[in-house]
């Protein structure tokens, strides 16, 4: 018996685990308890092995995703402070980067993306604080409310359009493709982080993929970066993804795979949308979707 015991001690040397530490496990479960597509297994296993050498990772993790949602909250209120927040405590009158009314479409739009934001830094400190049931329980919120952003925000961009409504120099029809397509991209990141939430390695990293698809407009609206066209706002959005690329090579010694691919995707997809947008085949696709106003 005593051999026996020494076995198991040798054999959790080994691995390096700590049963008797429930914290970590809570910690390094997915969001949704450990459960998991097994087709998704492949994927779990090759990125949410521990990384030798570097027991810190969980710590420095909490840190850095901490201060991104901070970051990108500070954006969207930078971006949209001179045409939304602003003029909230002001006499000002209220009118948006396109000279347009703020419909009560436009608040109730822009109060779900506040939430958005919100929810945000919420769910990285509920983590960080290792509070995942209650982290669990807000994402089922998270969910909803990110399917209300997108009708509302597809709902407000064609609005705009139907209006004519664009900052100078730009077509309405091609603004529209831009608004759009971010939407469909945030939709699309937000429903594989929730298909993905037992792995909380690329759960977390679809979820800021998803953010900077929405923080685009925002940093639009930055002095001096919408003259300079979508390539300028475009990148310095992505800037936040190369944040988390970097930070993967530092701590990790490589890139997660969903930064590579979803990041990809981000990338690519800006040049295919300005060529689509200046077709005619967009705009009769815009006119259709108009008709239905």
């Amino acid at each position: 018996m005593a051999d026996h015991d020494k076995f198991e001690e040798l054999v959790c040397l080994r691995v390096g685990s700590r049963p008797s530490e429930q914290g970590d496990r809570d910690d390094d479960r997915g969001i949704d308890g450990g459960r998991m597509n097994p087709v998704l297994s492949d994927l779990h296993v090759s990125t949410t092995a521990p990384v030798s050498g570097r027991p810190s990772v969980s710590r420095h993790d909490r840190v850095f995703y901490g201060g991104i949602a901070i970051a990108l909250a500070l954006t969207v209120f930078v971006g949209f402070g001179p045409t939304y927040y602003f003029r909230i405590f002001s006499r000002s009158p209220a009118l948006t980067l396109t000279g347009g009314p703020v419909t009560l479409l436009v608040h109730v739009h822009a109060t779900l993306f506040s939430v958005w934001l919100l929810l945000f830094i919420a769910q990285t400190t509920l983590v960080a604080q290792r509070r995942i049931a209650l982290h669990r329980r807000l994402g089922i919120a998270g969910g909803v409310l990110a399917a209300l952003m997108v009708f509302t925000g597809t709902l407000t961009a064609l609005k705009k359009a139907a209006r004519g409504e664009a900052p100078a120099g730009i077509d309405p029809d091609q603004l529209l493709m831009i608004g759009l397509s971010d939407i469909v991209l945030f939709a699309g990141f937000v429903i594989a982080a929730l298909l993905l939430r037992g792995n909380k390695e690329a759960h977390k990293r679809l979820m800021l993929l998803a953010y900077v698809c929405i923080v685009v407009a925002a940093v639009g609206r930055f002095p001096g970066v919408l003259p300079l066209g979508p390539p300028a706002f475009f990148g310095l959005a992505f800037l936040f993804i190369l944040a988390g690329i970097i930070y993967d090579k530092t701590s990790r010694g490589r890139v997660h795979p969903v930064y590579v691919w979803g990041g990809t995707v981000l990338v690519i997809s800006v040049p295919l949308r300005l060529l689509i947008s200046g077709t005619d085949a967009w705009k009769r696709i815009a006119q259709w979707m108009l008709g239905y106003l």
